[in-house]
């Protein structure tokens, strides 16, 4: 005996073509009325929330070879394993650092107008890149946990940067994201214009875990996700109290690398 068609399932299958297509005509709409921007030079885009093509030439993306360690450009390749001056002289307490770009031209445009512009629509497609520069770093059981901002600093920013960039990157690798288990106890002052001893004991001490958060860190694989990473003297205070909770190892993603003598982290 043939089954009449469920009805129900006509129905939903209508509606929900008629709220993509309804989309598709609001979008239009909008995109005539108010079309795509750059996200950096405010040149016209083809499509929303992306660069144009002139910035998206001269964005400073990081190609190998780069250092094993701390993800930084090589001028020419040493191997599987090669490393900088930097990562034989100082070795960080962190696994690998991995990075989309270095700090200059749009890169450094996208960092400021999220950081300091309010531009919370850039995370995504900062995010979108990070993911791809640090697929590497991911396992099926990583947490991504972003470095925290202390609460002074959060109310007057509104939100915490880093915690944007981690949540698109842990959407894009169905991986966990734990955007509370790191807490910043002290304010600590900008790392604007110190040096990098300055800055390790600006936040030497700056950073701790939730009572909570001890059991869900041990033997689990971290990565730690920031906007910058200049001399690494704040994702290497929060992997130290990682590893002293027991995480399995830390990694360190970040949207840019740049050079102490040319910004903050």
């Amino acid at each position: 005996m043939l089954q009449e068609p469920d009805a129900g399932l006509h129905s939903l299958d209508w509606r929900r073509c008629s709220l993509g297509g309804l989309r598709r005509i609001w979008r239009a709409g909008l995109d005539f009325l108010l079309p795509p921007r750059c996200l950096t030079c405010d040149a016209p885009s083809a499509e929303p929330d992306a660069v144009c093509p002139s910035c998206w030439g001269l964005m400073p993306f990081i190609e190998a070879p780069w250092c094993t360690r701390y993800g930084t450009p090589l001028p020419f390749d040493l191997g599987p394993e090669g490393l900088s001056a930097r990562a034989i002289a100082s070795p960080p307490l962190f696994n690998r650092a991995r990075a989309a770009t270095l700090y200059g031209g749009p890169a450094r445009d996208l960092v400021l107008a999220l950081k300091f512009g309010g531009r919370r629509e850039v995370a995504a497609p900062m995010g979108r890149l990070m993911a791809a520069a640090g697929r590497e770093l991911f396992q099926p059981d990583t947490l991504v946990l972003p470095v925290p901002l202390h609460r002074t600093r959060l109310w007057q920013r509104r939100f915490n940067q880093a915690a944007l960039l981690g949540q698109e990157v842990a959407r894009i690798k169905g991986v966990g994201f734990e955007p509370l288990m790191l807490e910043r106890r002290r304010r600590t002052r900008q790392q604007v214009g110190l040096h990098a001893d300055e800055r390790s004991r600006n936040v030497r001490g700056a950073f701790a875990l939730r009572p909570e958060a001890a059991m869900k860190i041990s033997g689990w694989p971290v990565v730690l996700v920031d906007d910058v990473l200049t001399t690494g003297s704040t994702v290497e205070a929060c992997t130290r109290v990682l590893l002293r909770a027991g995480a399995r190892q830390v990694d360190v993603l970040t949207f840019a690398i740049a050079d102490p003598s040319l910004t903050a982290e």
